[in-house]
């Protein structure tokens, strides 16, 4: 071998060793930073819709996550209590099979989030749909059409977006929550004059049309910063589906809020032929309270659940149903106790037994005279004992439907 060669092979073989002494090196500095490379997710069309984490089907099996302790409300702050709930809840959702969290909204404090996130991915695989309102609680009711306003909440998501796209807990970005009851229910009721000057069926498809063009703005937004993940809309039942259909080419997926009882119907049926994109079921399930018999009922809690989570695994797949179902996250995790009378503090320490609003596809106690069916406190799988404590936090104790979940998702009773 010639002087020459042998001088290219020592020095192949010293930027050799370098690289791989500089790898680990590289990675423990972007671990350290908090820039860690997000995991590829993707949503694959050829069979049926499925949602792709790393190369491998990922059906959501999820629960909507607000751990607010009684005596509190929605303004606690869980990212940032010491007593760390999230680690708690982790350990019994892993047990449980779950494999996602949704979140409504983001902390306010982002090294608290970073850390939530990345406790639950970490230690228990867990993953986080991560949220935004786009303004719709505001007061005033949001405008979705003036301009100001939506160059706010424009600002807000994008910044949602950068503070949390390097982190490899968060799943998938959801817009909004049930923003189309604006429009489709008069809820938050916004418009301009342009608008009132229509007929009221064309003000509400009008209305329709602003909304969802400008979801898929924010869609085309997010892309450019984090082209990573899906973009989700979140809607509730399908009254528009039809105009976002038309509008929404850059959203991914769709985020339905359904409340039907043991099963769905027709609703995976109805998602397809308005507005054909996969859909993640973002809130369902059923309450533990039965109004007629004023007492708890965990029984028919966790038979609703168990059907519903049939329907949704049924329609996930192409061969026995639509096969545009990508999972579900339940509502809720725990049981929530200011919700009955959110304006009255003192409220937020007694456990409402009388129901909020009537809903006749629960059967099963819909039509006491003088008692909506539908009770907002009751509606987690687990419980709270505000009596007995752990490690700082009120004890949690899951309901039946919890366990039959946890059949259902790990094959464990």
């Amino acid at each position: 071998m010639s002087t020459d060669k042998r001088d290219l092979k020592k020095k192949a073989l010293l930027v050799l060793l370098l690289l791989a002494a500089a790898v680990p090196a590289l990675l423990f500095l972007r671990r350290c930073s908090g820039t860690v490379r997000p995991s590829a997710i993707a949503i694959d069309k050829q069979d049926g819709y499925k949602l792709m984490v790393d190369g491998k089907p990922y059906l959501v099996r999820g629960v909507c996550y607000s751990p607010v302790p009684v005596g509190k409300d929605y303004e606690y702050n869980f990212w940032g209590d010491p007593a760390k709930p999230w680690l708690v809840d982790g350990k019994m959702m892993k047990e449980m099979g779950v494999n996602t969290v949704r979140i409504y909204r983001s902390g306010k404090n982002p090294e608290e989030v970073n850390r939530v996130l990345r406790d639950l991915r970490e230690r228990y695989g867990i993953r986080a749909l991560m949220g935004h309102y786009l303004g719709f609680w505001n007061w005033p009711p949001p405008n979705y059409a003036d301009p100001e306003f939506r160059e706010e909440v424009k600002t807000q998501v994008l910044e949602m977006v950068r503070l949390y796209k390097n982190n490899p807990g968060v799943l998938a970005w959801v817009l909004g929550n049930e923003n189309n009851y604006s429009f489709d229910d008069n809820v938050q009721r916004w418009s301009t004059d342009e608008i009132d000057a229509l007929p009221p069926e064309k003000q509400k498809e009008e209305k329709a049309r602003i909304y969802y063009s400008y979801v898929n703005e924010l869609a085309v937004e997010i892309k450019k910063i984090d082209p990573t993940r899906p973009v989700v809309m979140g809607v509730g039942e399908v009254r528009s589906l039809d105009i976002a259909g038309q509008v929404t080419p850059d959203v991914d997926a769709l985020g339905m809020i359904a409340y039907r009882g043991p099963g769905f119907g027709n609703l995976f049926r109805q998602i397809k032929q308005k507005c054909d994109k996969p859909v993640i079921l973002t809130e369902f399930g059923a309450d533990s309270f039965n109004a007629v018999t004023q007492k708890p009922d965990e029984d028919n809690q966790a038979e609703f659940l168990k059907l519903q989570w049939k329907d949704i695994e049924r329609n996930a797949d192409p061969k026995k149903g639509v096969g545009n179902c990508l999972g579900g996250t339940i509502f809720e995790w725990n049981d929530e106790w200011w919700k009955g009378n959110e304006n009255l503090p003192h409220t937020w320490s007694v456990h409402e037994t009388r129901g909020n609003w009537a809903n006749a596809s629960y059967h099963f106690d819909f039509g006491h005279p003088n008692n909506p069916n539908m009770n907002e406190e009751w509606w987690g799988v687990v419980g709270l004992d505000p009596d007995k404590t752990q490690g700082g936090l009120q004890r949690r104790v899951p309901k039946k439907a919890y366990r039959v979940l946890k059949e259902l998702w790990t094959g464990q009773s």
